[in-house]
């Protein structure tokens, strides 16, 4: 199980700036493994640990945040994207460059986020919990950004780790796309993953 991230995981500004340029590096090669595009407009950055921690020091950087509760604000935000060993968790992030392009597409994918699956070969596809924070859509129109849970059966997690192929889609009447498998290096990142 990922431990949640505390003050004492995270770096005083002074010397975040001091290694920013390095851990910035670290962390685009980590993500590499992370971040999966589904058709064209969709990526799904599978959250860990150390993205997590990399998004808190930037959050603190960028907001100039040094006080105990502003920390543990950023804390208690980013804490639930860890996941727990026996989930995958991620942010959806819908792409479009043009701006008009992109709000025709929001308002014909509402509902994108529940649509969205991971599957383990041999087992049903496992759709997203999604935007436990707060509602990310409106009658009109859905979010570019959505949070999302995976919850894995213990059988599940099994197979995964002894080789099983993983499989991530989104089954929207207007975004039929998956990746089936993923690749291997990122399929070893989701296993790392699980508990």
């Amino acid at each position: 199980m990922a431990k949640l991230l505390t003050r004492d995981d995270l770096y005083p500004l002074e010397k975040y700036l001091e290694m920013r340029t390095d851990m910035r590096s670290k962390v685009m090669v980590h993500k590499k493994s992370r971040n999966l595009p589904i058709g064209p407009n969709v990526t799904l950055y599978f959250e860990d640990r150390l993205t997590i921690q990399y998004q808190i020091q930037e959050m603190l950087r960028a907001e100039k945040i040094f006080d105990a509760e502003g920390i543990q604000e950023e804390l208690d935000t980013y804490n639930p994207l860890i996941p727990d060993g026996k989930n995958w968790k991620g942010t959806m992030m819908i792409e479009f460059t043009d701006v008009d392009e992109r709000i025709a597409a929001l308002a014909q994918l509402i509902g994108i986020d529940r649509q969205t699956w991971v599957k383990v070969d041999g087992f049903d596809k496992i759709f997203a919990i999604s935007n436990e924070d707060l509602e990310r859509e409106t009658e009109e129109k859905t979010s570019a950004v959505h949070f999302m849970r995976f919850e894995l059966k213990p059988e599940m997690i099994k197979a995964a780790k002894n080789g099983a192929a993983i499989s991530v889609g989104i089954d929207h009447e207007n975004y039929l796309h998956s990746v089936d498998p993923v690749p291997e290096n990122f399929r070893e990142a989701l296993v790392n993953d699980l508990g």
